[in-house]
């Protein structure tokens, strides 16, 4: 009985294999389909299963207005799914016995503080890396968000200044900034740059020979996808798809936290390593050891499960947590190894299911994350054996409801502020005011009109609408950047104390943390 039993159980589960050993039929098709009815330019895919690249395409364009067409080798700058890979870079390190995940950071890059002593006394590499350092959601972000004219040493020297939104190591925010300290405290270990360690010591060994990790090597790949989003309906996300600057995004100084660009097919190689823990394609040798690839999937630090709206109900993990670069979670109550990437212009998933040893990756060269969502979990559903659920309709819907509520509580900011204020003549606003991680911005009156300068951001630039009472709108030049509110506190004596400031759009990235910031004036030194 139990012998029927394992032959009946072996034909199930060889019925599935085979099955499900494919990616879904008429996949290509109905990717094309979404692309071009949720208006993204272009879009590239790869899919593994069990040690096998079964799917590696491009679709759509590179650039709107451009007749050349994305393929398997065109590359993508793919945001903080690069954040695994600096992982793997510490773990080459930790390999060769030149550091340990739990060593102190101060002990491999001296110099380096963080606001708190005690935290700065016991924060290790692997506090770098999982998100429970303190820091707020993206707290110093505009460090290197749009761009910045900092130094990644110097970049990391001003984190002293950040204060601490919760308790070390008491519970989980995002951030970007440890990993351009895990950055530089691989250049004060290795003696070579990220950019150059990654290339040499993970891209060329993996054999992901069109990927890039600095700005030069990119723009010298003809075969490159460009970025583009919505800009003219009211807030950034809404409106007409249109091409921007490639040369105006991150600061490098940001890179170990997602400064990759990666092709399908390359990117199908680092699925595979993955899924083989550390093993390189064809047995050809490691990129990293097994225990540090099982450290690098240890679950670490639980994240928050926030409800899902009912159309999304079964998308919802019973478990979340954060790895070492990695989310692990679940779906339908498979274990899921993955993560998001967003960089201005751009959007990346890479999601592995370890039990089915199945991959996939989807890169868009836009900002509309309904696709990416909709098509992972489209993905998931086939590999799992779950039903077809058109994800891509059901996340559309959600977020054209978001966006409807947001421009409809713009328009209502818009229409009724107070009438009231400003409190002093133009020229009492004029003046330089710092703060102590960001810099200083400059605030001048002239011609009837207050302008603002960020110093530390190029071309962040613009003139200061008033809204009412003692705040105005910053009317930036470059109409990518999301605008923030710009509030004026007086003192007893009716001259400004400090400046605040909040995004205009409730659905500005989080990494624009205006919130974060508190200026105050710059005291003229007289001799």
């Amino acid at each position: 009985m139990n012998a029927m039993r394992s032959v009946a159980a072996a034909a199930l589960a060889c019925s599935f294999a085979a099955a499900h050993a494919a990616p879904p039929q008429d996949f290509a098709r109905r990717v094309e389909a979404a692309r071009s009815s949720v208006g993204v330019p272009g879009m590239a895919i790869s899919i593994v299963e069990n040690d096998r690249v079964t799917f590696a395409q491009g679709f759509g364009v590179r650039a709107l207005g451009e007749a050349a067409r994305v393929d398997a080798d065109t590359i993508f700058p793919t945001g903080s799914t690069g954040k695994a890979f600096t992982v793997a870079d510490l773990a080459i390190l930790v390999d060769q016995g030149r550091i340990g995940w739990d060593d102190r950071v101060t002990e491999r890059l001296p110099g380096f503080e963080m606001y708190d002593p005690w935290v700065t006394r016991e924060i290790t590499i692997r506090d770098l890396l999982v998100h429970r350092s303190g820091l707020g959601l993206g707290e110093g972000d505009l460090l290197f968000v749009p761009r910045t004219k900092l130094t990644r040493a110097e970049s990391v020297r001003r984190l002293r200044y950040l204060k601490p939104a919760s308790s070390f190591r008491y519970g989980f925010a995002y951030d970007n900034v440890l990993y351009m300290v895990a950055g530089q405290l691989i250049e004060a270990v290795s003696g070579k740059t990220w950019e150059k360690f990654t290339a040499e010591q993970v891209l060329q060994p993996a054999g992901m020979l069109h990927s890039t990790s600095d700005e030069p090597a990119r723009f010298a790949t003809a075969n490159r996808a460009y970025p583009h989003a919505r800009m003219d309906g009211g807030m950034r996300g809404v409106g007409t798809q249109e091409r921007l600057d490639e040369r105006d995004e991150l600061g490098r100084n940001g890179a170990p936290a997602g400064g990759l660009t990666v092709s399908a097919n390359d990117m199908a190689r680092w699925l595979l390593i993955q899924l083989d823990r550390g093993e390189l394609p064809g047995h050809s040798g490691r990129l990293f050891s097994e225990e540090a690839h099982r450290q690098m999937w240890k679950p670490m630090v639980l994240q928050p499960v926030a409800e899902a709206p009912e159309p999304l109900k079964a998308t919802q993990p019973m478990f979340n947590t954060y790895a070492l670069g990695w989310d692990v979670t679940d779906y339908a109550g498979t274990k899921l190894v993955w993560h998001g990437g967003a960089v201005l212009g751009f959007l990346t998933a890479v999601v592995l299911i370890p039990e089915k040893h199945v991959g996939f990756s989807i890169e868009i060269n836009s900002e509309d994350g309904e696709i990416i969502r909709g098509l992972m979990y489209e993905l998931l559903d086939h590999y799992l054996g779950r039903p077809h659920v058109n994800w891509v309709a059901r996340y559309r819907t959600l977020k054209q409801q978001r966006i409807s509520e947001a421009l409809a509580s713009l328009k209502t900011a818009a229409a009724a502020p107070a009438a009231v204020g400003p409190s002093l003549p133009l020229g009492g606003y004029a003046g330089t005011y710092a703060d102590p991680w960001y810099g200083n911005i400059e605030i001048t009156a002239n011609d009837g009109r207050l302008t603002i300068d960020f110093k530390s951001t190029p071309r962040m630039s613009g003139t200061l609408e008033h809204y009412q009472y003692d705040t105005f709108i910053a009317r930036l030049d470059d109409k990518t950047i999301e605008p923030p509110y710009v509030t004026f506190d007086l003192d007893a004596d009716g001259k400004i104390d400090r400046i605040t400031m909040k995004p205009v759009s409730p659905l500005a990235d989080f990494s624009y943390d205006y919130r974060d910031l508190l200026f105050t004036p710059v005291k003229e030194h007289r001799p």
